[in-house]
């Protein structure tokens, strides 16, 4: 089968296409025919070498694929509600930058009603972290507030959505009007150019010095400060990235005095079991809205999977909105 190898860490130019066996798929595993694989930042990472791979994963990257079932015990996947040859989309902690990719069973989700493979293969990274972080650690409710920091991001789209899901009142930061024009048009209450304005006083201003209840966070670093100053009382910070470094000095006092919630996850070294429940949550809550276009995939643009450097120069220059994903000519 054909796979994106990393000939060794650098640029985007590291990446190329190469051959490796057909892997082969164990107990509680199946194997699927990859038609799609999204593109997402820990990718762009684990190229720089900054993303070590969880023991046991496999070295190719990849975390989310879409594709049909042709592998896998009829028994084991009858329990779970398929058979060979269904549609599927699945959580993977690597191998999805490849024409065939083996995925835990639980991790595996039904291609919701009237979506393409392209589109579903965008869904199981970003909504299983988001559902993961914002629904069930920030335990978002409806009527709460919440600020996305990156909200033309892979991940902010799908916040945005899941928090007017919720019916929360949505406020999310992007990188110059056209994003933030794009934010609101998907559902936010407002957005705030982060390159022009404060958002710090910006969410201030705009919840009339009330704060927020719960942050979404992608950057950490020197924007923890500021967040526990936009927090409400009893207000949750979730922290899910650190692009802005690990490093952060805030107001400890407020925290004790607002009883505050600090919160973080990563996603990818979680055993099957906590992201087989993540599934299993999405398919109950996310997937009839994604069915019913209450909520849909934003897929930004799409390359085969021999022009990955260039999805990969795309990802790293930001200007996307949405997701990125490569495609195999499985489909």
């Amino acid at each position: 089968m054909k796979v994106i190898d990393i000939t060794g860490y650098g640029g985007p130019d590291v990446l190329r296409l190469a051959e490796r066996p057909v892997p082969v798929a164990g107990a509680g595993h199946a194997l699927i025919r990859v038609s799609a694989s999204g593109v997402n930042r820990p990718d762009v990472l684990q190229r720089l070498g900054n993303y070590p791979v969880p023991p046991g994963a496999s070295d190719v990257l990849g975390l989310e694929v879409a594709g049909s079932i042709v592998q896998g015990d009829s028994a084991e996947l009858a329990a779970a509600g398929f058979q060979l040859g269904d549609r599927v989309c699945a959580l993977v902690t690597g191998g999805g930058y490849a024409e065939y990719c083996v995925a835990p069973i639980g991790q595996c989700l039904p291609v919701p009603a009237g979506l393409s493979d392209i589109e579903a293969a965008s869904l199981p990274e970003t909504f299983f972290t988001v559902w993961s972080n914002l629904m069930e650690r920030a335990h978002l409710q409806q009527g709460e507030s919440v600020l996305i920091q990156g909200g033309s991001s892979g991940i902010g789209v799908t916040a945005i959505q899941l928090a007017k899901l919720a019916r929360a009142r949505v406020f999310v930061t992007a990188g110059s009007d056209e994003k933030c024009s794009a934010c609101v048009a998907l559902g936010a209450d407002a957005a705030i150019n982060y390159k022009t304005h404060d958002f710090q006083s910006e969410i201030m201003r705009l919840t009339e010095g009330q704060g927020v209840d719960v942050i979404l966070d992608m950057v950490a670093g020197s924007y923890v400060a500021k967040e526990v100053q936009c927090l409400k009382e009893d207000g949750r910070l979730a922290i899910i990235s650190i692009l802005g470094g690990v490093h952060s000095e805030f107001n400890a006092g407020l925290v004790l005095r607002r009883r505050l919630t600090i919160t973080g996850s990563t996603l990818r070294p979680r055993p099957v079991a906590f992201k087989s429940a993540v599934a299993s949550a999405c398919q109950q809550h996310v997937w009839p809205a994604l069915a019913d276009k209450r909520i849909k995939p934003v897929i930004y643009r799409t390359f085969a999977a021999a022009d990955v450097a260039q999805a990969h120069a795309l990802m790293e220059s930001s200007q996307h909105v949405g997701k990125i994903v490569l495609t195999w000519g499985n489909s």
